[in-house]
């Protein structure tokens, strides 16, 4: 496709946010891009849920509610499009039959995405569609730091005979080296486990564990992005976001909905700590649209899919030496 006859971005100035075909923020829709910065792409798959499915419908429901949101945000400067270039690439064709064979297939579709582009922004599907994204982006850079937002640690055993349910993505990352688990960090764990030495496995091996009970109010939320700024330092940056980490009153189109989680704002204000660090990839998983007809889970989705390009936009106005100096002001331990 040439230059000029590339899809551009819909302007809301010349078409109504309902109209035309639902791309994610209304972004051009090139099925096989190269050279972007990043590439919004859907995984519609729930083969590994444990209890509600549906979130399979997920990246259809996300892009349909972010047709509302413009690309600049009050205060925040240009439209982040006119600084980071931005396309939506479609989905990702999953089997729903073969939870292997969906794995290995996003393994590949991601890790293809990565090697002509800069960075991914997937859109699930459920948890198990992070360790795909973990594969793709290890590939290109090497031991990962994760910021990893959820209500559950997923770092369980296989269950029912699955190897690659919801609840095991981070246990695989940390077993095949994904991570760097120094430079992991989770919040907004809360809730019912099977046993009660679930978290041993993370914090055995040295990942941050950040529960719900330490993530409420304005004061602990700056505390909170503080210390994902000293966990992860300037080293890749991998985010995994949970949508259970919200509480179900603000997010109740899930599969394991948990209360007693984060506020939307919560959420969003966490989600400031990444423009100051080296983000290589995104995922935003477990919304299920059959469980919320008002659609308000697939909003915040789409809202956090929103900020974290910014985030991104943020971060690579900036170069190596710039971030790792920023990281160690900010107390982060310098890498180099």
């Amino acid at each position: 496709m040439t230059e000029s006859s590339e899809p551009k971005r819909i302007k809301t100035t010349s078409s109504p946010r309902y109209a035309q075909v639902a791309t994610f923020m209304r972004l051009p829709l090139v099925p096989d891009p190269t050279g972007r910065d990043v590439v919004v792409i859907g995984a519609p798959y729930d083969g590994g849920a444990s209890y509600r499915p549906g979130a399979r419908l997920a990246p259809r429901a996300i892009r349909h509610e972010s047709c509302l949101i413009h690309g600049t945000g009050i205060d925040r400067g240009p439209n982040i499009f006119d600084v980071i270039d931005v396309v939506d690439a479609g989905d990702i064709d999953l089997s729903p039959f073969s939870m292997e064979l969906a794995i290995d297939t996003a393994t590949e579709a991601l890790t293809d995405l990565l090697r002509r582009n800069n960075a991914f922004l997937m859109f699930g599907g459920d948890h198990s569609l992070s360790l795909p994204g973990m594969r793709a982006a290890y590939d290109k850079h090497g031991p990962l730091a994760v910021l990893h937002l959820d209500a559950h640690s997923d770092t369980f055993p296989p269950v029912y005979g699955g190897l690659h349910h919801h609840g095991t993505p981070f246990r695989w990352g940390l077993e095949e080296g994904l991570i760097d688990a120094h430079s992991m960090i989770q919040i907004g764990i809360r809730g019912h486990n099977p046993s009660p030495d679930s978290l041993d496995f993370p914090r055995g091996r040295g990942v941050t564990v950040v529960t719900a009970q330490e993530c409420t109010g304005i004061e602990a939320t700056k505390q909170n992005a503080q210390r994902i700024r000293e966990v992860v330092g300037d080293r890749p940056l991998y985010v995994s976001i949970d949508i259970d980490v919200a509480d179900p009153a603000f997010a109740p189109g899930t599969g394991t909905p948990a209360p007693g989680g984060l506020s939307s704002r919560e959420v969003l204000a966490l989600l400031d700590a990444i423009g100051d660090l080296n983000p290589v990839g995104f995922d935003v998983v477990e919304v299920s649209p059959p469980w919320d007809p008002s659609g308000i889970t697939a909003l915040l989705a789409a809202e956090i899919g929103a900020e974290l390009l910014y985030q991104y936009s943020r971060a690579h106005r900036r170069g190596p030496a710039e971030r790792a100096a920023l990281a160690t002001a900010n107390g982060a331990i310098d890498p180099r």
